[in-house]
């Protein structure tokens, strides 16, 4: 389970489908409705917060709207769009692992965008973060 802390507009066509379904199944964790995955270290910064479903959900509204600029088809439905808007914490050191890695991963999945971004020295966090 990947849910990541940079600004969704930074993925590639695969790592925004990917965060899309990963983030899904933490919602179905955090609302009791799945078994598996209770206790996956991604999910600690989620729970951890007073609203927990709240902030899984303004994170999905994020991934949703990213999305829709990209004119891809994502059901609206699996949100909660009545959500108390929530502020995480995250550090420079877990924003500047995910920078590599994403930039790592576009290396060899999508070229383009990885020439579009290896030169950005800071990138955006999720506006949840």
């Amino acid at each position: 389970m990947r849910i990541w802390s940079l600004h969704p507009k930074y993925l590639d066509t695969k790592g925004l489908v990917a965060l899309w379904r990963e983030t899904l199944l933490a919602k179905h964790v955090l609302s009791g409705q799945t078994k598996g995955y209770k206790n996956h270290p991604q999910l600690n910064r989620f729970k951890s917060c007073e609203f927990p479903l709240d902030a899984i959900n303004q994170y999905l509204a994020e991934v949703f709207e990213e999305a829709v600029k990209r004119a891809y088809n994502f059901n609206k439905e699996k949100i909660d769009w009545d959500f108390k808007s929530n502020k995480l914490a995250v550090t420079s050191g877990q924003m500047e692992y995910e920078k590599t890695h994403l930039l790592n991963k576009l290396k060899t999945r999508d070229l383009k965008k990885y020439e579009q971004l290896k030169k950005q020295v800071v990138f955006e966090p999720h506006p949840l973060f």
